[in-house]
C-alpha cells in the first residue's frame, strides 16, 4: 500500500462501527496491568481548588515489548475522538495530545482547520512545524519556552522533552529562501510555507491570517500558492486554496513577502524544496507538543498557581525509561481540577524528572483496551461527551 493509500485507509477506518465503554467513577483497581510493562490506576489529589481524580498509565519503555506512537487520524487539519483513534491504530491505551486550532471566530467566513499549535513527528517523519507563539491556542506557557516544545520518544527507546526547530528552503533561478512553515495552520509573517499529502483536505485560508503576535489579526490578501512536483512548478494560483494534496506534490504557500517571493514562478519553472524538523542528537519516533511544567525534577519558574483546570499531563522518570501519562478526570465531582504548579508538583511526587502540559478542559480524555477488546474511558470528559482531537499518544503492545 502507497502512503496515499494508507492515508485514505485510515481516515476511511475512523468511520468503523467502535464500541466504547464509560467506566464509572472508582471501578478500575489500583495497579491494574493492561499489558505487560503498561499498568493503570486512578488516585485522588487535594488541590487549592478541591480535590481532583487523576487517571496515571505507567509505561515502562525498556520493556522490548511497549511502544509509544503518536495517534491522528491520518492528517494534520483533521480530528477524532481519543477512543476511536485508540481503536483505529490498536493502541492499548491513549491519551489526547496538543493544543489545536478549535475556532475561528475572529476571523469570519475562515473555518477552524483543527490543526496543532506545536510540531509533531510520526514513525520518525515529521508531520508539522510550530505556529508563531503568538498565534497559540492554550494557556501562556512558562517564561523562557517556546512554541517549538515537545516530548516525545528517541530512535533509542527513550523518553525525553525538547525543541523541534524547522529547518528548510526553497530553492529557484531567483535564489534560495528560507522555509518559514510546514503544514501549520499559521504560517509566519512573510514568510513561505509548505503543505504536503499529511495536511489533508482541510483550506488553507487560515495560514494566511493573525500575526506573529496576534492570533486575532486580519488575512493576507496579497496570499500566492505554487504547487511543485516532480522539481518544477506545476500550478500557479492566487490566494490559499484547499482539497487533497498528491503525495509526490507540495504546496508552497506565501503571504507578505514571501508571496512576492514566488510571484516571479511560473509553470515548468524548477524548484526545489527541501525541510526537516532539528532537535538534539537523538532523532525522534514520536514527538508531541505542549510545554514544559518540570525540568530536572523542579517545577519551572513562573507556573501559574492560580487557575485551577482539568488538565493532562506527561512525566519522564529519570533516564527517559519510564512514561508516565495522566489526566485528571472531568466528572462534576472532580471537575475543580489543578493549577500548573500542583501539576509539575504532583508528576514530581509521582517520580518524574520531567514534565510536560498537554491540551486540557473538554480535550482531556485517558482511555485503555480491555482484555476482551473492548476500548474504555477511563477519565469523563469534562464536557460530557468525548471531544474530537488532532492527536495524542497511542501505547502500544508489541508480540
Amino acid at each position: 500500500m502507497n502512503r496515499r493509500s494508507a492515508v485514505a485507509a485510515s481516515c476511511g477506518a475512523v468511520f468503523a462501527l467502535l464500541t466504547v465503554f464509560v467506566a464509572p467513577a472508582g471501578a478500575a483497581p489500583e495497579g491494574t496491568q493492561v499489558v505487560r510493562g503498561v499498568r493503570y490506576r486512578q488516585f485522588d489529589v487535594t488541590g487549592a481548588a478541591g480535590t481532583a481524580r487523576a487517571h496515571l498509565l505507567t509505561v515502562d519503555l525498556g520493556d522490548r515489548h511497549v511502544r509509544v506512537r503518536l495517534l491522528h487520524p491520518g492528517a494534520v487539519a483533521a480530528r477524532e475522538t481519543v477512543s476511536r483513534l485508540t481503536e483505529t491504530a490498536g493502541a492499548v491505551a491513549g491519551v489526547n495530545g496538543d493544543f489545536f486550532d478549535i475556532t475561528e471566530t475572529r476571523h469570519p467566513g475562515v473555518e477552524a482547520t483543527g490543526a496543532t499549535s506545536g510540531p509533531a513527528v510520526a514513525d520518525g517523519r515529521a508531520m508539522k512545524a510550530a505556529v508563531p507563539a503568538g498565534q497559540r491556542f492554550g494557556p501562556t506557557p512558562p517564561p523562557g519556552t517556546t512554541g517549538r516544545e515537545v516530548v516525545g520518544v528517541g530512535i533509542d527507546h527513550r523518553a525525553r522533552p525538547g525543541r523541534l526547530r524547522l529547518v528548510g528552503s526553497v530553492h529557484t533561478a531567483a535564489g534560495t529562501f528560507a522555509l518559514g512553515g510546514l503544514n501549520q495552520y499559521a504560517v509566519p509573517q512573510d514568510s513561505i510555507g509548505a503543505f504536503t499529502m499529511w495536511w489533508g483536505t482541510v483550506s488553507r485560508a487560515r495560514a494566511v491570517c493573525g500575526t506573529d503576535t496576534d492570533r486575532a489579526g486580519g488575512c493576507d490578501t496579497d496570499a500566492r500558492e505554487v504547487a511543485v512536483r516532480g522539481g518544477r512548478v506545476v500550478t500557479v494560483s492566487e490566494g490559499p486554496g484547499g482539497g487533497p494534496i498528491d503525495r509526490d506534490t507540495t504546496v508552497l504557500l506565501g503571504r507578505g513577502g514571501g508571496a512576492r517571493l514566488l510571484g516571479g514562478l511560473s509553470v515548468g519553472d524548477r524548484v526545489r524544496v527541501r525541510y526537516g524538523l532539528v532537535a538534539g542528537s537523538v532523532p525522534y519516533a514520536f514527538a508531541i507538543g505542549g510545554f514544559p511544567v518540570l525540568s530536572r525534577g523542579e517545577p519551572l519558574p513562573g507556573l501559574d498557581d492560580t487557575v485551577a483546570a482539568v488538565r493532562t499531563a506527561v512525566g519522564i522518570t529519570p533516564g527517559g525509561r519510564g512514561l508516565l501519562l495522566l489526566a485528571l478526570d472531568g466528572s462534576a465531582d472532580y471537575r475543580s481540577g489543578l493549577t500548573l504548579a500542583e501539576e509539575a508538583g504532583t508528576l514530581r511526587r509521582l517520580g518524574a524528572a520531567e514534565g510536560f502540559n498537554l491540551d486540557g478542559g473538554g480535550s482531556t480524555e485517558l482511555v485503555t483496551r480491555e482484555r476482551g477488546g473492548t476500548v474504555v474511558i477511563r477519565s469523563h470528559p469534562s464536557g460530557g461527551a468525548e471531544r474530537p482531537v488532532p492527536n495524542g499518544i497511542g501505547v502500544f503492545a508489541v508480540p
